[in-house]
């Protein structure tokens, strides 16, 4: 938490999985939040749009906030809990991919690799994320077999 953040109370979540927040009118965020659905078979995971109320609260708790142009992916564990923690940009990804089981675990490898490299490669597919996979004007209405994993 940073000091001086305003607190914001912890909104409760049915599930104490984690959360995956993504940039909603994000084609490649999409794309990754429907290969994260597919691949999850314990639905461990959630899903809220950094546009969302939940990820602004949960965002504000750990002095972050999705500031017009979200470019980040924020994994947010034990949501709710005293041992809630946040992990952005490539750092959520591989808890992602880690969190997923099986051959994505591998993944973890690339953790040997300085988190400011990681994060470089990172920031180059943000910035060029709406131009390569597109943006919607509005967040995508999730399937009715998903629906109930995602928060906003």
């Amino acid at each position: 938490m940073v000091p001086g953040a305003p607190v914001v109370p912890r909104a409760p979540v049915a599930n104490p999985g984690p959360v995956l927040m993504y940039d909603g009118v994000c084609g490649l965020c999409n794309r990754y939040v429907q290969f994260v659905l597919g691949r999850d078979r314990r639905r461990r995971f959630r899903f809220a749009p950094l546009q969302g109320l939940f990820a602004t609260q949960a965002l504000a708790r750990h002095g972050l906030h999705p500031i017009g142009d979200p470019n980040t992916i924020v994994l947010l564990e034990s949501p709710g809990s005293a041992f809630e923690q946040v992990h952005v940009r490539s750092d959520a990804v591989l808890a992602i991919m880690t969190g997923l089981g099986g051959p994505w675990r591998l993944v973890v490898v690339l953790r040997v690799i300085p988190r400011f490299l990681r994060d470089a490669v990172y920031d180059v597919v943000a910035r060029f994320r709406y131009r390569f996979f597109g943006r919607f004007d509005a967040c995508p209405v999730p399937s009715p077999s998903s629906r109930d994993r995602f928060l906003d």
